[in-house]
């Protein structure tokens, strides 16, 4: 790891090219600057004479090799065997496949008489009462992955750096430094961008869908129909796959010795940084705040029984699926806003890249990178359907193991 000098005065938001990795990895140990454009080799002792000066800490490279590879390697095993038990689980469960998904709705002309009779007060909405209460009592409608497609493609965002990026910055920090070479540097970090997006675009369309399922009830089956669903899904990684592809024009796929990993630059360009940001995270972000902040002031309505003659009821497993996919949202937004907050701040301006501790970039990624290991955790928590569906698969596959 860094010496005591380097981890209070290291600047933030310098970075390695992969293809200057061999010969900056022979350099003599030194002080890194600016002017210099060299790296010291985390493993270096300190220059003689500066031990024990203020400001300066020495940190023992194997305490926090072995903190970042215990963080990485919980991840790592959590995020794949968590996120295969989604994906198996919506597939294999009908309950969860078909989650959000509105049951065939009569028509008007079948509803009862009395029902449309002008003698009844408030008729529409009687009208409309009784359609949704039909509809719970049909079968559901076989429409495959309309509910959770948006949960099935965000546990694949997550199984994507578990897959490939990891295991490399895992390999990384056992080497003292990056020995993939240039190529895996570019389709890693290009991975770990279109995992980060992905999920990103995966959480916004989810609370769309949540959205529309709860405060729009009526429409819900025209706009999120099979093929509708299946059309957003191919969206949101067209637009996902856009967005990270801008990288490798501007370059900004590079090694970075704090992390030990090949992620995105954010000193080639103030502006792109700050495009970024705003893009990727806090416009999405926002739209997630929105339509979560209108399906509250719904169920806070339903629960004060404000306006009971225009408010639909709420059902109790509707409302714990959204909770639950709130939790998700939350959990995002805390363990990506520092490092996106630490970008932005340094792109607006760059001088206060030093007044930044190494610690705190570092420990802000690994926590964005922790980030992808929870939501089948979360799942499993809060949502009964998916945490009996866990219990039956861990079983068939205990059960093959103990005949085999």
């Amino acid at each position: 790891m860094l010496n005591g000098p380097t981890f209070r005065r290291y600047d933030p938001m310098r970075l390695v090219d992969p293809r200057h990795l061999p010969q900056l990895m022979s350099l003599e140990d030194h002080e890194p600057t600016m002017a210099g454009g060299t790296l010291e080799p985390r493993n270096s002792t300190a220059v003689a004479g500066e031990e024990g000066a203020p400001g300066q800490q020495q940190h023992s490279f194997p305490w926090v090799a072995t903190v970042l590879a215990g963080v990485l390697i919980t991840t790592i095993v959590v995020d794949v065997i968590g996120n295969l038990l989604v994906i198996v689980s919506v597939f294999r469960n009908r309950k969860l496949r078909k989650a959000g998904i509105q049951q065939h709705q009569k028509q008007p002309s079948e509803l009862p008489t009395r029902s449309k009779t002008p003698a009844v007060p408030h008729s529409h909405y009687r009208e409309n009462e009784l359609k949704h209460s039909l509809c719970r009592e049909t079968h559901i409608s076989k429409q495959p992955l309309s509910g959770n497609a948006f949960v099935v493609s965000l546990a694949f965002a997550d199984l994507v750096v578990a897959i490939y990026p990891y295991p490399l910055v895992l390999t990384a920090i056992f080497h003292n430094g990056w020995i993939a070479g240039y190529i895996h540097c570019q389709i890693s970090g290009f991975l770990m961008g279109l995992s980060v997006i992905g999920s990103i675009f995966n959480i916004t369309a989810i609370a769309i869908n949540r959205y529309c399922y709860i405060c729009h009830n009526l429409k819900y089956d025209k706009v999120f129909s099979s093929s509708n669903t299946m059309c957003y899904v191919m969206l949101v990684w067209t637009l996902t796959i856009l967005a990270i592809v801008p990288n490798w024009f501007v370059e900004s796929l590079q090694y970075d010795p704090r992390v030990y990993s090949c992620t995105f630059a954010q000193s080639v360009s103030s502006l792109y940084t700050i495009t970024v940001v705003v893009v990727h995270f806090i416009l999405p972000m926002s739209i997630v705040t929105y339509c979560y902040l209108r399906i509250w002031i719904l169920v806070i309505q339903v629960r004060r029984r404000v306006k009971p003659d225009s408010r639909p009821k709420i059902k109790p497993h509707d409302l714990r699926n959204f909770l639950t996919m709130f939790v998700v949202f939350v959990l995002f937004a805390v363990c990506w806003a520092p490092l996106n907050l630490i970008g932005l701040v340094v792109a607006l301006d760059s001088r206060l890249s030093r007044a930044i501790p190494e610690w705190l970039f570092t420990a802000s990624y690994f926590m964005a990178y922790f980030n992808s290991c929870l939501n089948a955790v979360i799942y499993g928590v809060l949502n009964h359907n998916f945490r009996k569906e866990y219990k039956r698969i861990v079983l068939i596959i205990f059960k093959f193991d103990i005949r085999t």
